[in-house]
């Protein structure tokens, strides 16, 4: 069956088309994504914006014209930390499902950890042991760690790349100026009392293999020397800590403006990079983690691997 997938996350609304089937690898069909940066777009009081309303609304509209043109028999359409951190979460929701007919699914934080837990253990399979995955997105660093399909231990902590870049070091992404040594010492005094007994219980339950996914960590692992994505899915890609090191002292001392030349580094979340840099490097010194696996497969795909364990088998 084709499968369509819209992520409604704090930097874009990405619609992924699959043509899967229970017990089957899902290949992807068709990408799209509208870059809202919807967590920029939350005003004082907490509220979404009327303009980050109205594009989130004309962002999902295209995204079902896109679904329809390409076939999909099913629309799964959720939202993260943006739309779920918003005082008027409920109002924007409605406002989507009364201007677009889609019912955005609001994941917790926790559902979030879970479901790419479950997308990185069929990826590296029951071989890999005792896993423990890692990902920062834009609002969010989400955490679970686990020797089945369902982990045992699911986190999520308010240490998304983009959170921080806005709350914390407050630059802009044509910033033509580096934060200064002083914002970044308290960014990461910041981080790592988040992470402060929040990992004691991982810590403590262990793991045989540390993985990592999202774009944060592709575009860290890129520029430590991994191999593009061209280069073919199924190539090993690592993120060693000593690498993720030099690049952070590297990459702190760079305007957010000029982050985007950078090779591999994704220029709407450009400026949002050394932010989540910290929060990588110190979530694996405090978890005394060596090295980081890379995987492709992220929440996207724990949704549709969930909605195709609901299929009646053949």
């Amino acid at each position: 069956m084709r499968l369509g997938v819209l992520d409604v996350g704090s930097n874009t609304v990405h619609l992924l088309v699959v043509d899967a089937h229970r017990g089957a690898h899902p290949w992807p069909a068709a990408s799209e994504k509208s870059t809202l940066r919807l967590a920029e777009q939350l005003g004082p009081d907490g509220a979404l914006t009327e303009d980050g309303a109205q594009a989130l609304v004309a962002a999902v509209a295209g995204a079902v014209k896109a679904a329809k043109r390409l076939k999909t028999e099913d629309l799964l359409a959720f939202a993260t930390s943006a739309v779920r951190d918003a005082s008027n979460s409920a109002q924007v929701l409605a406002r989507v499902r009364e201007e677009t007919g889609v019912e955005l699914h609001v994941l917790s934080g926790e559902a979030e950890a879970r479901l790419t837990f479950l997308a990185v253990r069929r990826w590296f399979g029951w071989s890999a042991g005792r896993l423990l995955a890692l990902d920062i997105g834009g609002g969010s660093l989400e955490i679970a760690a686990g020797v089945d399909e369902e982990p045992d231990l699911a986190l999520s902590l308010p240490l998304g790349a983009g959170r921080l870049t806005r709350e914390r070091l407050r630059v802009e992404e044509d910033s033509p100026q580096p934060p200064s040594p002083e914002a970044v010492a308290e960014l990461t005094e910041y981080v790592e009392g988040v992470l402060d007994g929040s990992l004691k219980k991982l810590i403590k339950a262990g793991w045989d293999r540390a993985v990592a996914t999202s774009k944060t960590f592709r575009s860290l692992a890129r520029l430590c020397g991994a191999a593009p994505y061209r280069d073919g899915l199924y190539r090993r890609r690592q993120l060693t800590r000593a690498g993720l090191t030099q690049v952070l002292g590297f990459i702190r001392h760079i305007p957010p403006a000029a982050l985007a030349s950078l090779d591999g580094v994704s220029p709407p979340r450009a400026h949002q990079l050394l932010a989540g840099a910290v929060v990588a490097e110190a979530t694996m010194r405090r978890l005394d983690i060596d090295e980081l696996d890379l995987c492709p497969w992220a929440l996207r795909e724990g949704v549709i691997l969930r909605r195709l364990d609901l299929l009646e088998p053949v």
